[in-house]
């Protein structure tokens, strides 16, 4: 049975994917996970579609990671195999012939931000905040976050917002190109599919050769910033320093880190 907490519909040349985890703000676990990668490989084998919408029922996209998930249920994947599983399911987001919309209300953290980013148009409501709070839990943004981040806002900006962990509102995320524009939330849904409309009534050879040039500009960062990701996120599972943190915690002291 499908996982309805992430849902797809399709209507006419517009297709829409729905978080519908509202009672914990849309954050994913693993089943959640496994059933947007299978959407994303749906639609990537869809050639009538000329636009695809992501929303969230609720007041957030998606609060990220489900904490109270992590750990739960037997996990036969390696830590470096589950990373490998995630890269190639998000990444199929580059595969899709129809341009991807989000519509950002509320929060968007961690992964879901970044996976938010690894599409093609980004449109917030006031108020919407974004946030890569990793290094507060001893790891690193791995899923693109960092390459688009520094496309977009640059070394100063991506440096603060991975290094710190601290919100971007909305307004912030405009200036600074990550989002393309800022509306009520009582209007989101309503631009993000008036947008996608536009594209569709647009002739499809011209989108699809427009995005082209965009991608070969972009795309090249993305999967060598993911590539790393994916080799350092992986060291540092097994560092010392990770370790200590466990373990100061466990211990109610200050960790002493050691920088391996």
């Amino acid at each position: 049975m499908a996982d309805e907490r992430v849902r797809l519909e399709i209507d006419g040349p517009i297709a829409t994917i729905t978080n519908n985890h509202p009672d914990k703000h849309n954050a994913f676990d693993d089943a959640m996970d496994l059933a947007l990668f299978e959407i994303l490989d749906e639609l990537a084998t869809r050639r009538d579609l000329r636009a695809v919408i992501w929303r969230a029922e609720g007041k957030s996209f998606s609060s990220g990671r489900d904490v109270a998930a992590i750990g739960g249920g037997a996990v036969e994947l390696s830590h470096h195999e589950l990373m490998r599983r995630g890269h190639r399911g998000i990444l199929r987001i580059l595969d899709i012939e129809a341009p991807i919309l989000v519509a950002m209300n509320g929060w968007s953290i961690g992964a879901s931000f970044q996976r938010a980013l690894i599409c093609d148009i980004r449109v917030a409501a006031q108020g919407a905040r974004m946030m890569l709070p990793e290094l507060g839990y001893g790891v690193i943004p791995d899923t693109g976050g960092i390459g688009r981040l520094y496309q977009m806002c640059g070394h100063g900006v991506v440096s603060d917002l991975v290094l710190t962990g601290r919100a971007m509102g909305a307004d912030e995320a405009l200036a600074h190109g990550v989002v393309s524009r800022v509306v009520p939330a009582d209007e989101l849904d309503g631009t993000v599919r008036e947008m996608a409309e536009r594209i569709a009534a647009a002739p499809k050879v011209s989108v699809n050769m427009a995005r082209r040039v965009i991608r070969h500009l972009s795309e090249p960062t993305l999967r060598s910033s993911m590539a790393d990701e994916l080799v350092f996120q992986t060291f540092i599972s097994r560092s010392d320093d990770i370790a200590e943190m466990r373990t100061a915690r466990a211990e109610g002291r200050p960790p002493r880190y050691t920088g391996s």
